[in-house]
């Protein structure tokens, strides 16, 4: 399994709105420019997050985009599986898969799901909010002298 490119910015888009909250809406030049990102994939991968209300815009000069919920009630994995869909292994672990035939004689399906549990663990223990700790604390600890 790959994390494609929209699924990383995904999430680096939302550590971004969670870390630049101020009460004001974000505008995506912004986003883009700090994040390294064009804003017309930013644009697109912000329909899918607003899409499934992750994120609100609002229109105008004063316009942008900000969280709905606190950052803590959004773990990567939600950001992940809204971006990139199932993030199972293998095919037939996918939600609403057909049942492989061989599903009852498979020795191998174990460890698919053993992986399936590891994956699932990570990216449902980290949240949005965790990221933004985790930034502050590389950028306090960061040493610029030379």
């Amino acid at each position: 399994m790959t994390i494609s490119t929209k699924g990383r910015y995904a999430v680096r888009v939302m550590l971004d709105l969670a870390l630049h909250n101020t009460g004001e809406c974000i505008k995506v030049k912004d986003i883009a420019a700090r994040q390294g990102i064009s804003e017309k994939y930013l644009e697109q991968i912000i329909s899918v997050l607003s899409r499934a209300g992750y994120v609100k815009s609002m229109r105008g000069a004063q316009g942008g985009y900000r969280l709905t919920k606190d950052p803590k009630d959004y773990t990567v994995g939600m950001v992940l599986r809204v971006t990139e869909g199932s993030l199972a292994p293998v095919a037939c672990l996918e939600e609403g898969a057909d049942v492989c035939e061989r599903c009852d004689t498979c020795e191998t399906v174990m460890v698919w799901k053993k992986l399936q549990q590891a994956i699932d663990s990570v990216v449902d223990g980290v949240t949005v909010a965790d990221l933004a700790e985790w930034h502050k604390k590389r950028v306090e600890n960061l040493d610029y002298s030379i």
